[in-house]
């Protein structure tokens, strides 16, 4: 028997532990199931509920860019549980990707590296400085790509003992990789992970090049799977396929150069912010101590060091490449932390136990960060103004009424329960599909204009687009009735009479 380590746990089963850290992970999102829906929440949920395909249109009544996947299991959850029920979703998902975490790190170092996984992939997965409340792509996805990880390496660890059972997980991770795709659509560490760790074991003779052959096929077979139903869904419902890839991938190319020719002072905020988190969070030392002793990696675990440097650069790829820089795009690095710390975290002497001691730093500012959001959120000191707006539209609203939020505020559109005429529920869309607002601009002059239309955002941003001329049709055919949260303005058409909304903008929101 080992000696005990200052930093090992030898006292905590392994499975015990591991078990213990998902049901934290899951446990951990349950604050946030308590606050109201989210913009992007929200937007997919409407996205969701008004589906009905068109040729030229992926989703019919609004437009996202996001893969038919994940709409699909937003209405379904939906469909069981509510808008909310997502988060549900998430929690169970964060459970997985422990154990998915654990078992990755245990086919590639042992026991002790799953046990330092776990907790690693728990702390880093809850800390509230990334994204403590929300269900979209990235908390959703990150689960299926990690165990891709896991069956490609049961994959190859059972190649020679059960040779048919390895093909299946082999097609199996590959159809992971790619359903992670699905959800979003830079998720692409899955393939990456497979392909590097296979071909790798190929060229290192550690696998015979047929073997190669016969997993990489079931694996592309596999990948092959959601990507086939999804193209053959658009077939059946008449969608062109070139809408399906604009909204999938030819929008985010366009989308970066709409960002870029715009004031770079809000997305380099957040990208320091996202910088100062991804520090605060320990994630930035658990992969710089990886980088640190990657020749130790290499010389122990050659195919999956090389694999873990690639996840790292599509990883890395997907934040810069992103643009916004928005808290959540971090989630996507915690594959990239799962390898490092199942490399390095077991090793003997120095090496693990410093890994093992930065891995206690993130646990303890993911615990520093949850008593302070909670405090927060319970004391009420940051309303859901945007839930209030909307909530004193719907007041004063009546049935037949339509809105339209200047600046992409889905949860504003929710929380009214009226409809948008205006596809574009977010502003990116809006700015890079209607850069003119020529599109807005008709639709408020037709018979179609909605009756409600708040400025969230001033008419100014984004080097004013359409200003002048949107102001001079809201004086044209709306009047200026009440404000929203935080002095924004909210128009009503002159041809209705409807009472003033009054959002109670100070109330706290408490649990």
């Amino acid at each position: 028997m080992t000696t005990p380590t200052r930093w090992s746990v030898p006292e905590i089963g392994t499975k015990r532990l591991v078990g213990g850290a998902a049901v934290l992970a899951m446990l951990l999102r349950f604050p946030g199931m308590l606050w109201p829906i989210r913009p992007d929440e929200a937007g997919f949920t409407l996205v969701a509920r008004a589906w009905h395909p068109e040729p030229d249109s992926l989703y019919g009544t609004y437009w996202v860019d996001r893969p038919p996947p994940l709409i699909a299991l937003i209405k379904l959850s939906d469909m069981i549980g509510g808008p909310l029920f997502i988060r549900v979703v998430a929690a169970l998902g964060c459970a997985l990707l422990v154990v998915a975490a654990a078992r990755t790190a245990y086919l590639v170092a042992g026991e002790r590296s799953a046990r330092w996984t776990a907790v690693a992939t728990a702390a880093v997965t809850t800390n509230t400085m990334i994204d403590s409340v929300a269900a979209k792509g990235e908390i959703l996805g990150i689960p299926i790509v990690v165990a891709s990880f896991w069956l490609a390496l049961e994959a190859l660890r059972l190649l020679d003992a059960a040779p048919r059972k390895a093909i299946l997980l082999a097609g199996g991770a590959g159809l992971l990789g790619m359903l992670a795709i699905g959800l979003k659509q830079n998720m692409a560490t899955g393939l990456a992970f497979g392909g590097v760790v296979l071909l790798t074991s190929a060229v290192r003779k550690e696998i015979s090049w047929p073997d190669f052959g016969r997993l990489a096929g079931a694996a592309l077979a596999g990948a092959a799977i959601p990507l086939g139903l999804t193209i053959a869904w658009c077939l059946a419902y008449g969608v062109h396929l070139e809408t399906l890839w604009y909204a999938v991938y030819g929008f985010r190319s366009h989308a970066l150069d709409v960002i870029s020719n715009e004031s770079a002072g809000a997305p380099l905020g957040r990208a320091r912010q996202l910088a100062i988190i991804f520090v605060a969070t320990g994630m930035a030392f658990i992969i710089a101590w990886f980088l640190v002793n990657i020749r130790h990696a290499w010389r122990t675990h050659p195919a999956v060091t090389l694999a873990a440097l690639a996840v790292l650069v599509v990883d890395g790829a997907g934040v810069v490449l992103g643009g916004s820089y928005w808290r959540p795009y971090l989630l996507g690095i915690v594959p990239t932390v799962v390898l490092c710390a199942a490399l390095v975290a077991g090793a003997p002497g120095v090496r693990g136990r410093v890994m093992q001691f930065l891995v206690g730093i993130a646990a303890l500012s993911c615990l520093v960060s949850i008593v302070g959001w909670v405090a927060k959120s319970a004391s009420g000191a940051e309303p859901p103004t945007e839930i209030y707006t909307g909530q004193a539209i719907k007041r004063v609203s009546e049935p037949g009424d339509t809105i339209v939020v200047y600046g992409g505020r889905s949860d504003i559109v929710f929380a009214s329960g009226l409809s948008s005429p205006y596809e574009h529920l977010w502003s990116l869309p809006m700015r890079g599909n209607d850069p003119d607002l020529s599109e807005l601009m008709s639709l408020m002059r037709s018979d179609r204009a909605p009756t409600w239309f708040v400025g969230w955002v001033d008419f100014d941003s984004w080097n004013g687009v359409g200003q002048p001329k949107l102001e001079a049709l809201l004086a044209e055919r709306y009047e200026r009735h009440g404000e929203a949260c935080g002095d924004h303005p909210i128009w009503v058409l002159k041809s209705v009479d409807r009472d003033v909304p009054v959002p109670d903008c100070e109330h706290p929101w408490r649990w």
